[in-house]
């Protein structure tokens, strides 16, 4: 996983003052599809905020938007500290360059890391536009104010708006941030309001520029055939019956980086044309005989028997407390599990897809990316070339879900371009992106839990196996990270006097990549739902033995628990594990959802809750299970407790979608591999959940004035186990393994 950073007010004035603000600036844009023809200009606007004598206000921002609503949340919060009117707000995308720190839009980081960076920017353009108002009305700064765009002269009803003083503000120097006093909560404007995203009517009209809509002059399309499974490579390939495809042009063999592979393209044949319909039919014509490579027997079935079985037998030690083997020994109730979870793959709405052009030794990319450094950084590495000679642009993501932060077809598109000698766009198809993607760690985890005589919890232990997302760029990586180990193994939040975590060897077969809530999402399913089970064990309500082992409200220090712990790289002191966040959720979404109230037959409420990337979550599941054993899921309750909340509405729908998505990886979706390849291939195979299946999603977040957690991944994890959980309640049978297998409970 990438490093996280924080900014701090010092790094946001050095980067303001690399920008200088320019308020009287002229700001350029570039435009992917230019109706004139012409080449989109590369120009970068400045670094945050730049004001038109119009008095139109263009507030850049350094994240991808990929649905989430981050291009708008961030420019509110600049917005709000300039104090400007969102009417004559405008946003603009920027580039990948290092002059905007992380641009990573992954981890759910993006509002934590850059709250007060924007907060501090629009603040110094406030305080120098206030200055140049009092300088031309010859008064102290102290007796103006501003209101919406403008700066007022005390009662006096004297006003200038800002695109009449940004020559005179351009001129003066950038306050140091600490110097300048930001707004209190009560004053702001828009922080905490919902605001439509900035999108919404592109994005509905048809207008809005993704990936896949770049199109440049003279542009060629280029499909990839790939190896067929991971390391594979090509020993020759006869392109004679491909080249006669009417549009075909000619075909470019792309070298492979041998396993681990890292961010670098698998390598293959790209046939290139003059439209993508004839590169991929030409694609279909190519005959290549395939050095299969050393994952050419992975097969799922056998992995997962093996994964299972190291999950049985002892580990390397991640976190210990107690005696776990005595308390076992003497518990009056001893109660195990194995769980497993299968790989999932991002399956993104918008599949991968890259434009590039390379001309006099400089490379110019237009990609749906969420990490457009990175994306800078490997295609330099690719061409040799400095990383200043590439120019990367970002255009709206059709989904991303950690997928396109992976920028192997953006390599392909600038190999492709410098090949060609003309702009070429390289275009996944869906085939494409679920057989040759960054996939989801299959896990294998075992449990095991002792009860008292009073049903009360003292023993807990866990092991998990999974091939670790550093197989992909470490060889020899066959353990977990302490990062991903901390997503819901050593941070196992009850108070349980002994308690041993454990993680066990496992080799990678595949690239293994980051996906919405990563480890969290093995991790809490088995958390969550073995809780769930000492619950039943003990014959105690799950709501009330949850709160029981949660235990009083405090605040965990992870040094006490013996475990290296990461906290999402955020601060324990400003971050802590607060056990009494998480109580309240379970509260709050047990009342809200109707806990204990009397359902039909075969109908069951189920809950679970987790702490992932700083955010407290707690889901209720409603379900019910049909005779044939197929589960529907009528209703969901999440609880959120993310801290502070710059856009509600965004907040809302994140959780709304990572319900359904907790949905589709609990009852639908799977990649299994035999032959070293996934079987699945379309969404005909490779399953989610169908818009009839959607389930009636009720959010509650907390208000608090916490600082702000991650909101986009948070919802998904503790779906899975309240789903199994409410399967248990419905029909009596639990549900271990995902997806849910319907013929389990058939005869239920």
């Amino acid at each position: 996983m990438s490093k996280l950073e924080n900014l701090s007010r010092r790094h946001v004035l050095k980067g303001i003052a690399l920008s200088r603000f320019m308020l009287g600036a002229r700001v350029a844009t570039w435009s992917p599809i230019d109706q004139a023809g012409a080449e989109p200009a590369s120009f970068a606007p400045n670094l945050f905020v730049a004001i038109a004598p119009t008095g139109q206000v263009t507030i850049v921002v350094s994240r991808s938007e990929m649905g989430t609503g981050i291009r708008t949340s961030l420019a509110m919060v600049l917005a709000d500290e300039l104090d400007a009117d969102w009417q004559s707000v405008r946003v603009e995308q920027a580039q990948g360059d290092a002059k905007y720190g992380d641009q990573n839009t992954d981890g759910s980081k993006s509002i934590r890391l850059l709250l007060n960076t924007m907060r501090d920017a629009g603040a110094a353009a406030r305080h120098m536009l206030v200055t140049a108002a009092a300088h031309r009305w010859g008064v102290a700064p102290s007796a103006c104010h501003t209101e919406a765009g403008a700066v007022v002269l005390g009662a006096s009803g004297k006003r200038l708006g800002y695109g009449e003083l940004a020559e005179d503000a351009a001129k003066l120097p950038v306050p140091p941030p600490a110097s300048v006093p930001l707004k209190s909560r009560a004053a702001w404007r828009y922080i905490g309001k919902p605001v439509p995203i900035v999108d919404l009517d592109d994005i509905v009209q048809g207008t809005a520029v993704f990936g896949i809509d770049v199109m440049l002059p003279g542009m060629k399309h280029a499909s990839v055939e790939r190896p067929p499974s991971y390391g594979g490579r090509v020993n020759s390939y006869d392109a004679t019956e491909a080249l006669k495809v009417p549009g075909v042009e000619r075909v470019v063999e792309i070298p492979g980086a041998p396993p681990p592979s890292g961010f670098l393209p698998l390598g293959g044949i790209a046939v290139i044309a003059g439209n993508t319909w004839a590169a991929m039919q030409g694609r279909q014509k190519l005959r290549i005989d395939w050095e299969p490579g050393p994952n050419a027997d992975y097969d799922t079935s056998d992995y997962r028997a093996a994964l299972e079985a190291t999950a049985r037998q002892p580990g390397k030690v991640a976190r210990e407390n107690g005696d776990v083997d005595r308390a076992l020994q003497v518990a009056s109730k001893h109660v195990s599990a194995d769980y497993f979870v299968p790989h999932l793959a991002h399956a993104t709405m918008e599949p991968e897809s890259c434009t590039a052009v390379f001309v006099d030794g400089a490379c110019t990319v237009w990609a749906a990316t969420q990490n457009p450094q990175q994306a800078r950084r490997t295609v330099a590495e690719l061409l040799d070339i400095k990383q200043s000679a590439v120019t990367v642009n970002v255009t709206l993501l059709g989904g991303g879900f950690g997928r396109k932060s992976k920028p192997d077809y953006v390599a392909e598109a600038a190999f492709l371009a410098r090949a060609v000698g003309a702009p070429v766009k390289v275009t996944w198809t869906r085939e494409d992106d679920l057989v040759h993607g960054y996939y989801h760690a299959i896990a294998a985890q075992h449990l095991e839990g002792g009860l008292d005589a009073n049903g009360k919890p003292v023993a807990w232990l866990h092991r998990t196996v999974f091939p670790s997302i550093g197989s992909t760029f470490t060889a020899g990586t066959v353990y977990g990270s302490a990062g991903e180990l901390s997503q819901g193994v050593v941070d196992m939040p009850f108070d349980i006097p002994n308690v041993r975590c454990e993680n066990g060897r496992a080799d990678a077969h595949v690239r293994i990549g980051w996906y919405r809530s990563v480890y969290n999402i093995p991790h809490a399913f088995a958390v969550g739902s073995f809780v769930d089970e000492l619950a039943a064990a003990a014959e105690k309500d799950p709501v009330q033995f949850l709160l029981s082992v949660l235990g009083e409200p405090r605040k965990l220090d992870p040094k006490l628990l013996g475990s290296a712990y990461s906290n999402y790289g955020a601060s324990l002191d400003e971050y802590p594990i607060d056990i009494g966040r998480m109580r309240n959720v379970v509260l709050l979404a047990a009342a809200r959802s109707g806990w204990g109230s009397p359902l039909p037959t075969r109908h069951g409420r189920g809950i679970a809750v987790h702490r992932s990337f700083l955010t407290y979550v707690a889901a209720v599941a409603h379900v019910a299970v049909a005779a044939d054993g197929t589960v529907t899921m009528p209703r969901i309750d999440l609880a959120v407790d993310c801290g502070m909340v710059v856009n509600p509405d965004r907040v809302a729908a994140q959780f709304e979608g990572a319900a359904i998505m907790g949905l589709g990886n609990a009852l639908y979706s799977s990649l299994t591999f035999k032959q070293g390849r996934a079987e699945q291939s379309n969404f005909a195979d490779y399953q989610g959940p169908r818009i009839d299946a959607t389930p009636e999603t009720h959010v509650y977040v907390v208000r608090s004035e916490a600082s702000p957690g991650g909101v986009g991944e948070p919802g998904v994890p503790p779906v899975s186990a309240a789903i199994c959980n409410a399967i248990s309640n419905a029909v009596g049978r639990r549900v271990r393994a995902l997806p849910v297998d319907p013929a389990e409970l058939k005869s239920a």
